[in-house]
């Protein structure tokens, strides 16, 4: 009931706050237009009776590759598939029972964002937001916008984020993405907050510029094992164990944390700035910039009682803590010119200290060290040129000091055949030393603890990657990855996978052989009329020696739905049912004292389908979104899993909104 008195509140605050400011634009993708007495953003800009026309493009989102759009209050069915807990597509990914609790994969991309491992706890992390994922804002008037949606049993999911400025040139956003989900079965609640203030300044003449961000983060799940008897209890369907609590899980005291904080800045200045007579472009321009990147960041695993599902233990109580603390300096310079493009070049120094608060000593005398720290300096480059049509975009990181890192090329080039037809190739080639937690572990599980960190060699990466993207044709992407050294956990034991023990006999692998991987999407949306047919399809086959790498073969999505204007086009409606599938493989398991993945070959899961039936709405600048998902789940088999005894969630029906407004 409290959840549909907070609907009829925000609907009839919208609706109100619509009729005084927000005049109801005439198309649909133009989602915002109203007066206020105001001075103008641009100097361009036409003032009558000293109003202006605020419209979407004053409200600008800013991405961390300086890339802008602006705020989208439509409703599309790419809405649809972002509506969720981590508020992107996931079409490639796996969810476990309980929302949050970990993805498994089912598509693999193997680009390298940054030059540098990674902490690890790669299951868990997927709500930790890089600074790649941190986007800045440039508003005309304060912005708001509110994300709901309900979870399963206990809690709720806010995403609330304010957007505001205190004079046209400094810009400021406070967000927090509170989330909390008991889940249905025992032991499996999931609870994260998100924290991120930021701030952008552009100085009057336009000379200095400054963004900067602070992020603290957490995420905390309770860790159940898996399910125990999953035969006898959730594949046989019996009516007393539809009712989730009673089913058997291997843990009831286990739980792991990551908790992060981070703190930003770049900045630039112009010593050169020359601007075209007749436009207010520059013609040519020298700047110089510096980034600072500090970060602190752990991963924990706390369980009250040691278990043999992991092995043999030295204590009882178990608190294994692995933190990382990374900072980052880099100083570079850039030289653009109307005629010959963007070219940035720089130097960097890369600070580290992965640690835990321990000393192992195994019984044969070897030592696992606690510490791995050091410092690396590198060199940065990047050139962007358009040339009528055509794109080229590169960026080159190369280390000239260090043991981690290696280099990082990415290559780009795009070309417009017209305007609804585009071509993109792509290329990427790095190395870097495999995560953290590959290279030195230690935790009071004796099969836990290991020092690869002058054994493994880093890790190889090359992609070359050719897209099509038609809104007459689809969207169709052909990627050829190849892998050298690539690096996993497995068990090292030949104890079959269904006697339960695999975890405790886990460690970190390299493979020494080349594995290839191929992946083809395609995308396409056909109308007639009020109806359409949304498709996404995803091809993937691996070439390799030894099974390390397991994907499906195939993956697809398809939805069919309706949309109009209703109730004299007060609201616009979208209606549907989305149907997924993927081809069986063997599965990665998932443990639960790394919060890793890992590789097991002798279950196969999958071959089953998803059915989600799903009514949205938009009012104003409301979106209501309203979702029975899985609700094939008691027709169609006890058969779908996630991961090996981990399964996906049963029939459920949530519902929540997004609501922007403004002041």
């Amino acid at each position: 009931m409290k959840y549909i008195l907070l609907v009829l509140l925000c609907l009839t605050t919208s609706v109100m706050f619509g009729q005084d400011l927000i005049k109801r634009p005439e198309k649909k993708n133009d989602s915002l237009s109203f007066e206020k007495k105001t001075k103008p953003l641009d100097p361009k800009k036409k003032i009558k009776n000293d109003t202006i026309i605020l419209t979407i493009k004053d409200y600008k989102i800013i991405s961390f590759e300086r890339d802008t759009t602006y705020l989208d209050t439509t409703l599309t069915i790419q809405k649809e598939y972002k509506y969720n807990y981590l508020r992107e597509d996931d079409f490639e990914l796996m969810s476990f029972s309980n929302i949050g609790q970990a993805y498994n994969e089912l598509g693999v991309d193997f680009e390298r964002v940054g030059a540098y491992p990674n902490l690890g706890a790669t299951a868990k992390d997927r709500k930790y937001l890089e600074k790649e994922q941190i986007n800045y804002y440039n508003v005309a008037t304060p912005m708001t916008e509110l994300f709901f949606k309900t979870t399963l049993e206990e809690g709720q999911l806010l995403d609330a984020n304010l957007a505001f400025n205190t004079s046209r040139r400094l810009n400021f956003s406070i967000g927090y993405i509170g989330f909390r989900s008991f889940g249905k079965y025992n032991d499996a609640q999931v609870e994260s907050g998100n924290f991120v203030t930021t701030t952008n300044y552009l100085s009057k003449n336009g000379r200095y510029a400054l963004r900067a961000h602070i992020a603290a983060q957490n995420i905390t799940s309770e860790e159940n094992g898996g399910l125990s008897e999953k035969e006898e209890q959730f594949e046989s369907g019996d009516e007393d164990f539809i009712n989730r609590p009673r089913v058997d899980v291997y843990l009831d005291d286990a739980s792991n944390k990551i908790l992060g904080k981070r703190y930003y800045l770049d900045h630039t200045y112009k010593l050169v700035r020359t601007q075209l007579d007749s436009t207010r472009f520059e013609k040519t321009s020298l700047s110089i910039g510096h980034t600072f990147d500090y970060e602190t960041k752990y991963y924990q695993f706390l369980e009250t009682a040691s278990d043999t599902l992991f092995g043999e233990a030295i204590l009882s109580a178990i608190d294994d803590k692995a933190i990382l603390k990374t900072f980052y300096n880099e100083v570079n310079a850039e030289f653009y010119n109307k005629t010959l493009g963007r070219l940035t070049g720089g130097v960097n120094a890369y600070n580290y200290d992965y640690y835990f608060n321990s000393r192992f000593t195994q019984a044969d005398g070897t030592v696992i060290p606690s510490r791995l720290n050091g410092t690396e300096f590198g060199l940065v480059g990047k050139y962007e040129k358009r040339i009528g049509e055509f794109d080229f975009q590169a960026d080159l990181k190369y280390n000239i000091s260090g043991e981690l890192a290696g280099n990082l090329f990415n290559a780009s080039a795009s070309y417009a055949i017209n305007k609804n037809n585009r071509l993109r190739f792509s290329l990427h080639t790095s190395s870097r030393m495999p995560n953290f937690n590959y290279l030195l572990y230690q935790s009071e599980y004796l099969n836990y603890n290991w020092n690869n960190s002058e054994v493994f060699d880093k890790e190889r990466a090359s992609s070359i990657k050719g897209e099509l993207l038609s809104s007459t044709w689809g969207n169709l992407m052909v990627k050829y990855s190849n892998l050298d050294n690539y690096t996993y956990f497995a068990p090292v034991s030949d104890v079959a996978i269904e006697d339960d023990l695999e975890n405790a006999f886990l460690k970190p692998l390299q493979e020494g052989n080349t594995v290839s991987h191929l992946k083809v999407k395609y995308e396409k949306e056909f109308k007639v009329g009020m109806f359409a047919l949304n498709n996404t399809v995803m091809y993937q086959n691996v070439t390799q020696d030894t099974q390390v790498l397991n994907v499906p073969q195939l993956v697809t999505r398809n939805t069919l739905y309706f949309s109009s204007d209703v109730f004299k086009k007060a609201m616009y409606l979208q209606t549907g049912i989305t149907f997924k599938y993927f081809s069986s493989y063997n599965m990665n398991g998932y443990n639960p004292v790394l919060g890793e993945f890992y590789v097991q070959n002798e279950e196969e899961l999958g071959g089953y389908p998803l059915l989600d039936f799903f009514i949205n709405a938009r009012i104003k600048q409301t979106r209501i979104y309203l979702k029975a998902e899985h609700f094939n789940a008691s027709f169609s088999g006890y058969d779908y899993y996630a991961a090996p005894n981990y399964p996906y969630r049963d029939f459920v029906i949530r519902f929540g909104l997004v609501w922007n407004f403004f002041s």
